[in-house]
């Protein structure tokens, strides 16, 4: 047998010389801890289990634990085997241990664990290659239901196949589906019956074809472990140690395989809070955390409450909601104490609709940038991703730039494969030494590079291709002078070896903009500003929401988005859903006790936040309900709104003026050095050549053409609606050329760059 340490799954200790250690000597490592971050990493023997409370500092404390240990020569780096749930957080971790000079331990996440335990031993005990690994599931889901003659569109393909998902992580094999899901009380998006049969037909179809899933690495190493005993001491042998992340979120089969990992030893350290649990649909459960003192009497127990992100008003919301939970998470939950200077109140807005709310927000934001907050600093957190697109549009029609979580990868963009690719040519080519440069200087030599490629000191005007291109080599650079700030000693190939880490776990640097994300996307993350939107019953808890734990989870859910604010928090809802609707919403039944003018359940009078309710929407221009042009329905999708007709309505479009819009759009966005959809978004275009306006009149009644946009791009559009050709893009159409609003308000960003 190869000796563990010896194969590329185990690699050997790193020398003492890779990893030298500082001469303050391991209690180094302490300093700067508060006195709980202490007690963790101090706690190296038996079973340890952290609560720790959002923002209290856990990947500090576990960092430094595992640290510690390395320093003081009780724990080997090799021998550690720290997981996560998201290779971004591995990535953060394998960071900030290589900085404390424990660089030698592996931080992965449980599926990349698996995997390569999986690649390593299957040649041996099962003989030839791994199966193939299917990354995405939903084409194989879907000839799976054509198989069995069940038809599924594009949204049920994704829902069955997450159901399969969570069937297999609650090892919940294809004919025991229904009564699993009757047990668990789960909503299943078809009925239980076919989706068992589907469930059956995947399976099928992928011992037929000899691939595997993601959860069938789990499922395999876990098989593997439990029936070759010499595979499972060759594993135990190597890790001793163990540290596990974000522990309320394991599901049965992640513990399953932690447990195999363990093998009864105690060596083993947990993190987590039951009020995060937040991916039940997934499999996952608060259960092993809340439990753990059961299974390990002897266990060390330490909470982190100490708040070091969060200003105390944030906090006091973010207790208050949690203080009318129920169930055992409630239980268990954990009372945070802010360590900030106090900053403004929450600020709670309700908005007469769901376009006039996402117009407000879009405001705010912008009061915000000009007051300093830079846009990477600030979030839209949304319940589901489908409330995006009005979100979009109106930062866009305020000439904000954002980004989307989950969006295009940063370390897949073209320019930053072009800057990797140059950075690894310098390094090699012994770093700045020819260009003059000090090679000790690191940012230097990066700046030099990429100066070539368009990065300059001050970025160009405009938010268009040409700011996004510089954005991302920026991003670059600011990367450059924190890793040299924090490692003063290294040199270009050390850079560049942590770009190649950080693109591997898809750990990428800060890039301008606000982010747009579901509340389910941004856990783990935080900003300076947060603007918790859509607040209203049905949406938060959301409908589907039916038990009271399921409840209880959206409550969870709108914690994770609060705590989420450093300084400034906005919490608002709407009372329809387009603009002439019945008012018939109601804000979210989790703001009673939170918002004025509320008594929390008891009768108790509200108190989470001192800031009374807005209600922006008193003067405001009001626009009457939007019929299809078509068949007359009434509208209320944004998109539909927007083209002034049903998506499935017969459409005359124009297509030789669309495409002519399309190119005049170009170039105009070309000039000012902004995004495309900062002139006119492509449902407006297509609105514009469906209806081919003759006057000011009808091109103003076209959603997305505001009276700025009217007064900027009227004439231009116009024309082109009759055949002409447009005129120099500055004409008016029928307004003052007074630079502002007819209610006198300066125009913001987009406009103020057009009139330059």
């Amino acid at each position: 047998m190869t000796a563990a340490t010896d194969s590329p799954l185990f690699p050997a200790v790193p020398p003492s010389t890779q990893f030298p250690e500082p001469p303050e000597g391991a209690d180094a490592v302490l300093e700067g801890l508060d006195p709980e971050q202490r007690a963790v990493a101090t706690a190296l023997h038996g079973p340890v289990c952290v609560l720790a409370g959002a923002g209290t500092g856990k990947t500090r404390a576990i960092t430094h634990r595992i640290a510690y240990g390395v320093r003081a020569g009780i724990v080997q780096p090799a021998s550690v085997l720290a997981v996560t749930f998201t290779a971004r957080a591995a990535g953060e971790m394998r960071g900030r241990l290589r900085q404390l000079g424990a660089g030698g331990v592996q931080a992965r996440t449980f599926h990349a664990a698996a995997l390569r335990q999986l690649q390593y031993f299957w040649p041996r005990v099962v003989g030839g290659p791994l199966p193939q690994l299917v990354e995405r599931k939903v084409q194989l889901v879907a000839e799976a239901a054509a198989r069995v003659r069940i038809r599924l569109d594009r949204n049920e393909l994704r829902d069955v196949a997450g159901e399969i998902e969570w069937a297999k992580v609650t090892q919940t094999v294809p004919e025991d589906y229904p009564a699993a899901v009757a047990k668990a009380g789960r909503e299943a998006p078809r009925d239980p019956a076919e989706i068992s049969r589907v469930y059956t037909a995947y399976e099928q179809l992928k011992r037929e074809r000899s691939v595997i899933d993601f959860e069938d690495v789990l499922l395999l190493t876990v098989g593997v472990l439990e029936e070759r005993y010499d595979v499972a001491e060759q594993v135990r042998s190597q890790y001793q140690h163990f540290v596990v992340d974000e522990y309320q979120d394991v599901s049965p089969l992640q513990q399953r395989l932690l447990d195999l990992w363990v093998g009864g030893r105690g060596n083993l350290c947990v993190v987590g809070d039951a009020s995060q649990t937040i991916y039940s649909f997934t499999g996952a459960t608060p259960e092993f955390l809340l439990s753990f003192r059961a299974r390990y009497p002897d266990a060390t127990v330490v909470k982190l409450v100490r708040d070091y992100r969060s200003t105390p008003q944030v906090v006091h919301l973010a207790n208050g909601l949690l203080a009318q939970a129920r169930g055992q998470a409630a239980a268990h939950r954990l009372e945070l104490v802010s360590q900030r200077e106090p900053g403004p109140e929450p600020a709670f807005t309700e908005y007469a609709d769901e376009p006039a709310e996402a117009e407000g927000t879009a405001r705010r934001i912008r009061d915000l940038i000009a007051s300093g907050v830079r846009p990477s600093e600030i979030a839209v957190l949304y319940r589901v991703n489908a409330q995006s697109e009005v979100y979009e549009q109106a930062l866009a029609d305020a000439g904000v730039p954002y980004q989307l979580r989950g969006a295009e990868r940063f370390f897949e963009r073209p320019e930053v494969r072009e800057a990797g690719m140059l950075l690894r040519g310098a390094a090699r080519a012994g770093g700045g030494a020819g260009a003059g440069l000090d090679e000790a200087d690191v940012p230097a030599q990066v700046r030099a590079v990429l100066g070539s490629r368009g990065w300059t000191p001050e970025p160009p005007a405009g938010s268009g291709a040409v700011r996004d291109r510089w954005e991302s080599l920026a991003a670059l650079v600011r990367l450059a002078e924190d890793f040299v700030r924090a490692r003063p000693q290294a040199t270009l190939a050390d850079l560049v070896a942590e770009l190649d880490e950080r693109a591997g776990a898809q750990h990428a640097p800060t890039v301008e903009g606000v982010t747009l994300a579901s509340l389910h996307a941004a856990k783990g993350l935080e900003w300076d500003a947060v603007f918790l939107v859509g607040l209203s019953e049905g949406m938060v808890p959301i409908t589907y929401a039916k038990t009271d734990e399921q409840v209880e989870e959206e409550r969870r859910l709108l914690y994770v988005g609060v705590t989420r604010a450093r300084r400034h928090l906005a919490l608002s809802w709407s009372l329809s859903r387009a603009p002439g609707g019945r008012a018939g919403r109601r804000p979210s039944r989790f703001l009673t006790g939170l918002r004025p003018g509320t008594a929390a359940r008891g009768g108790a009078p509200g108190g989470g936040a001192r800031s009374g309710v807005e209600r922006p929407a008193v003067g405001r221009r009001r626009r009457g309900p939007v019929h299809c042009r078509v068949c007359g329905r009434s509208l209320s999708e944004a998109g539909e709104i927007k083209l002034m007709r049903c998506e499935d309505c017969p459409s005359e479009l124009d297509e030789g003026l669309y495409e002519r819009l399309r190119e005049w759009r170009s170039e105009q966005a070309r000039q000012l050095g902004q995004p495309p959809y900062c002139v006119f978004t492509d449902k407006t275009l297509l609105a514009i050549a469906e209806t081919v306006p003759s006057d000011a009149a009808g091109l103003s009644r076209i959603a997305g053409v505001g009276a700025r946009k009217l007064r900027r791009f009227g004439a231009d559009v116009l024309a082109l609606c009759a055949g002409e050709e447009p005129g120099s893009g500055n004409d008016e159409c029928g307004t003052s050329d007074s630079g502002k609003t007819p209610g006198g308000a300066p125009d913001g960003p987009v406009e103020d760059s057009l009139e330059k």
